[in-house]
């Protein structure tokens, strides 16, 4: 008779549906145990787009796509260059808000590294490229800055970006269960420019402040006012009636790195006070 493989070792088992309920239980359990050993209580979540390239690739791209476009011999292939230079102008208009992540996670990191009597606050993204990497990167920018990436399995993200600290690098399977450490420990949030994902998380957490499943003060910042603006108008659902006046103040709107810090720090140390009190 063959030797029996013990349970917990039996890959085959441990991934398929009967097994589905340990998985998750690990990608609770896991988490939590390296967030003790690593002293993260508290973290600032920054959210945004995958796509957006930072400024120096960004103009890379926008000069190639122009060279492609004036080398076109064959007019049958001029209409996908004049896409790909498209796509490369789009680049460039949402390339300031990398820059803009990365110095307002500087700020937050730096900030949170000098303070003395008060709590220390951890920048955390979902760990992958563009305003993700902005965010992980301004946090290494500063010495003795770090920062946490929750990573999920994606065909376009194979794992998380390099900028985050390698003891606090996750990679998620499921979505909830990385949406659950995003909000568990969150102190405050930026959401930046993005696409169905970061309205998912903004609106999910948006729903769970609203309706009171989410208890504790989060500040957060809804940052550039363009486009923003131009994707979802919460005043329109005051007029129809469905959300309430007061639910505007759920977010505070800036296009200005100086403002969102500002208020970000005013908001977390007036927290820290009534918490003591």
């Amino acid at each position: 008779m063959p030797p029996t493989e013990k349970a917990y070792k039996n890959l085959k088992f441990l991934n398929s549906s009967h097994a589905r309920h340990i998985r998750l239980l690990c990608e609770y359990e896991e988490p939590r145990t390296r967030f003790i050993e690593q002293q993260v209580k508290d973290t600032i979540v920054m959210f945004g787009s995958a796509r957006v390239r930072d400024p120096e690739h960004a103009r890379a791209d926008l000069d190639r796509a122009q060279r492609a476009l004036e080398a076109v011999m064959d007019e049958a292939h001029r209409p996908k260059a004049v896409a790909e230079l498209a796509q490369a102008q789009r680049g460039i208009r949402l390339a300031r808000y990398y820059d803009d992540t990365r110095e307002i996670a500087l700020r937050l990191t730096k900030w949170s590294i000098e303070r003395t009597g008060g709590r220390r606050y951890v920048i955390c993204s979902g760990g992958g490229p563009g305003i993700m990497e902005a965010s992980n990167r301004g946090a290494a920018d500063v010495e003795g800055g770090r920062s946490v990436g929750l990573g999920i399995s994606l065909p376009f993200e194979e794992s998380v970006n390099d900028y985050c600290t390698p003891e606090l690098a996750f990679q998620f399977h499921y979505f909830f269960m990385r949406k659950y450490w995003f909000a568990y420990l969150a102190k405050a949030m930026v959401i930046l420019p993005g696409g169905f994902g970061t309205l998912d998380e903004l609106f999910e957490i948006l729903t769970l402040r609203q309706t009171g499943k989410i208890k504790k003060k989060l500040p957060m910042v809804l940052f550039g006012t363009e486009y923003w603006d131009s994707i979802i108008n919460l005043e329109k659902m005051v007029e129809w009636g469905t959300i309430a006046e007061r639910d505007l103040s759920l977010v505070h709107r800036t296009d200005s790195v100086d403002d969102a810090v500002a208020f970000l720090i005013r908001e977390l140390e007036g927290n820290e006070r009534e918490e003591t009190k």
